[in-house]
């Protein structure tokens, strides 16, 4: 039989990982896609945190409506939000890839609406968008975020403590790897269009009276996709990595 004294710490013990489990699904990706029902979120929230209560280490016991209360619940927030955001990189990193295919192609003007973000990004980035979402769903990413997250539990129980020191400035190292990862995706294709340019240049130079533009124009759009759908392999292992680096780091953030 359950005691009026006992209810305040049973709803407690549900509480705080509801919060932090909401916070993942806010800033995580395919969760915190504007297109994704905020009803449908929150209720995705409540099943995953009464099957991860039973599982998990018991935290400490805090007043929801006092001031330590406030500062718990912030942390909670923070630490899901921050474990959301690096695995969210990986898309932004798709995103910044395909933009830069783009504009090098001459395809900067194709215009589409992200449904991840609600922007609009070329049509390029769409593309890659549409891939790591597909190998995101493919190896199981959701149910890995929320085990990473289960596991943060463990590293970080429930309760009031300091952030280290450096925690800041891991999340904007972590951010630089976006950058990096963009480039490792589109380097390949981006060289070779940038080469086909390149040569496009010489010719003009060479005879000035040929009309580049009509010319170059379709073979750069041509050659890159040509080199784009060749590195399809590669770009799908290199997106497995950067997943798997992506919940590795999500957890040496929380350690």
């Amino acid at each position: 039989m359950l005691l009026a004294s006992e209810l305040p710490a049973l709803i407690q013990q549900y509480f705080w990982p509801f919060v932090r489990m909401s916070a993942l699904f806010l800033a995580a990706p395919i969760f915190g896609a504007s297109t994704f029902p905020v009803r449908a979120r929150i209720l995705l929230a409540v099943a995953a945190t009464l099957l991860l209560v039973p599982q998990l280490p018991a935290g400490e016991v805090v007043d929801v409506f006092s001031i330590a209360g406030a500062l718990l619940g912030a942390q909670q927030v923070v630490i899901g939000a921050a474990m959301g955001f690096i695995v969210q990189l990986v898309f932004a990193a798709a995103v910044i890839a395909g933009q830069s295919l783009a504009m090098t192609m001459g395809l900067g003007f194709a215009m589409s609406v992200d449904p991840q973000n609600g922007v609009q990004v070329p049509v390029l980035s769409q593309l890659y968008v549409i891939l790591a979402t597909l190998i995101f769903l493919a190896v199981d990413g959701h149910l890995l975020l929320i085990q990473a997250l289960a596991s943060s539990f463990e590293l970080l129980p429930v309760g009031l403590y300091a952030f280290r020191e450096t925690f800041p400035l891991d999340i904007v190292m972590l951010g630089s790897q976006m950058f990096v990862s963009a480039l490792l995706i589109a380097l390949p294709a981006l060289t070779a269009v940038l080469l086909i340019n390149i040569a496009f240049g010489v010719i003009t130079r060479a005879a000035p009276q040929l009309n580049i533009f009509a010319v170059g124009f379709p073979v750069t759009i041509l050659a890159g996709f040509i080199f784009i759908l060749l590195t399809m392999p590669s770009v799908f292992k290199l997106m497995l990595a950067m997943f798997e680096s992506g919940m590795h780091d999500a957890l040496l953030l929380v350690r």
